[in-house]
């Protein structure tokens, strides 16, 4: 595949640089202390700074002056996109699911080379586990990302290993054993897997959505494996790929096995 172009911006490259470094702090961020994060000077910074402020895409607090997100990237992210109508589709499902199962039920989608969360409903149990909204991790270590890394194009699938940090780790051999595997679970649209963080834990995942459109993502549940529950998981994966059917056909697609 022929490289793109690169046509460098610095003044967006910054502006970037500074939204990107917002989001991923956990508090907000003083001018000097962005300016150490990004190696550059406050000089450079602070008219960036005001002008996404003016923008309304950052605030700055009061007493401090310190900057953060405001919430116009989150809207802008979810205007009219795929995302939202498929959050919107899966609400009700994944609540009945929840309800019929008694298991948390989460939905997760490939962004480039991470799996991210999208949605989470939690069951009414008073021992559960959730999976926070906004999540990500490294599809390969995850059943529902190794059932979205099975049904998405040779392109797609390449990006996000060459991404991963768990593919980088597997010898050649190890490689081969789980395209192999992917291409069963591509057959079967189904990925199971015992946790490979937490002892006790088995994750279940179905498919969501239509490969042929491009559109895809994983309806899972993360099991606390109780007393007597490792047996047969046939009745679970019927509620799973109903619920994930109506998913599907609510958004105008055909329904998933």
């Amino acid at each position: 595949m022929p490289k793109t172009p690169s046509y460098p911006v610095p003044a967006l490259e910054k502006g970037l640089d500074i939204l990107e470094t917002l989001a991923a702090a956990a508090v907000p961020q003083s001018l000097a202390e962005l300016a150490t994060s990004l190696d550059r000077s406050s000089s450079e910074l602070f008219r960036m700074l005001n002008c996404l402020e003016q923008r309304g895409y950052i605030t700055r607090e009061p007493v401090s002056g310190k900057y953060s997100l405001t919430l116009k990237l989150f809207s802008l992210a979810h205007a009219h996109s795929v995302t939202e109508k498929l959050l919107r589709a899966a609400n009700v499902p994944m609540q009945e699911l929840t309800e019929k199962v008694r298991e948390s039920v989460h939905l997760s989608v490939l962004e480039g080379d991470r799996l991210l969360v999208v949605a989470q409903q939690e069951s009414p149990e008073r021992v559960r586990l959730s999976i926070e909204i906004g999540g990500q991790f490294d599809p390969v270590e995850t059943a529902s990302g190794r059932l979205l890394l099975a049904h998405v194009d040779d392109e797609r699938r390449e990006q996000a290993c060459a991404g991963s940090p768990a593919w980088k780790a597997l010898s050649a051999r190890a490689r081969a054993a789980l395209l192999e595997s992917l291409a069963e679970i591509r057959r079967t649209g189904l990925s199971f897997a015992e946790s490979e963080t937490i002892e006790g834990v088995r994750d279940v995942a179905v498919l969501v959505g239509n490969p042929a459109s491009g559109v895809v993502a994983a309806l899972a549940i993360t099991r606390l494996l109780r007393r007597g529950q490792r047996g047969d998981e046939a009745a679970l994966v019927a509620a799973m790929r109903g619920a994930a059917r109506e998913i599907t056909e609510s958004l105008g697609w055909e329904g998933t096995k």
